[in-house]
């Protein structure tokens, strides 16, 4: 899993992106657990995450950053990139960001399409 560390911080909060090919559930759910390895992932504040499967199926995953997966989504959408998921990694910082969250989680997914096309 190809990932970027410290892309954003905001007010505390620290956010990380990884991302690799998928192409079913069980793919997804495999990513997710290899990332949780790490303890420093595993210990995260949220691991939300997204993907679009090649037959046009979005799957996502908000972990209690309600509605920030749907933000991966249609970021995938727009990209067109199929086959792929994203998890974008909050360490909350103790400040609430309020709907800035979701400008950051898209920093984090433009970061991650910028750097692995």
């Amino acid at each position: 899993m190809k990932q970027i560390l410290n892309v954003v911080t905001d007010r505390g909060s620290k956010y990380a992106v990884s991302g690799c090919p998928v192409e079913n559930r069980a793919d997804i759910d495999a990513a997710l657990k290899d990332l949780k390895r790490n303890k420093k992932f595993a210990k995260a504040t949220h691991n939300t995450w997204a993907a679009v499967l090649s037959d046009g199926t979005p799957l996502k995953g908000d972990d209690g950053e309600s509605g920030a997966g749907l933000v991966i989504v249609r970021m995938l959408e727009r990209a067109e990139l199929t086959d792929h998921l994203i998890v974008v990694t909050r360490w909350y910082g103790g400040v609430k960001l309020g709907g800035d969250r979701f400008r950051r989680v898209q920093d984090c997914v433009a970061a991650y399409l910028d750097a692995h096309g």
